[in-house]
């Protein structure tokens, strides 16, 4: 089965090891990191590390995993290019602009929230 995540990854801490593994779990896993620009035009601030920083660090904590960068302009391009079998989304996650669940070919599953009160990216941000 080929599972499909999305994130920005940012600090990479065990709250995104959690959805991977979990990933990992239903199939073959490929991960699509967020562009810089669409993060800082979705969530309103940039990111603390690179797009490029982001990915390497996912692939080097799981290298059997595929890491990919998102499309700067079409959220679906990664899905359709991928095809995968089930899309995995964090207890959190919001769907791009302009995207929703339906739009997605495949099954959705959100996964649940891990320890949110301490690795939840938004918050080890303020710190």
């Amino acid at each position: 089965m080929k599972v499909l995540i999305f994130g920005t990854f940012d600090h990479f801490h065990p709250g995104h090891s959690f959805v991977i593994t979990e990933a990992m779990k239903r199939g073959d896993v490929s991960v699509v990191i967020a562009r810089d620009r669409n993060v800082e035009r979705i969530k309103g601030n940039s990111s603390a590390q690179s797009e490029q920083e982001r990915a390497h660090v996912v692939a080097e904590t799981f290298p059997d995993i595929r890491v990919v960068l998102g499309d700067p302009k079409d959220f679906l391009t990664p899905v359709r290019s991928i095809q995968p079998d089930l899309i995995l989304l964090g207890y959190d996650q919001k769907m791009p602009p302009g995207v929703s669940e339906s739009d997605l070919p495949c099954a959705v599953e959100r996964l649940p929230a891990f320890k949110s009160d301490e690795f939840k990216s938004s918050l080890r941000r303020q710190k």
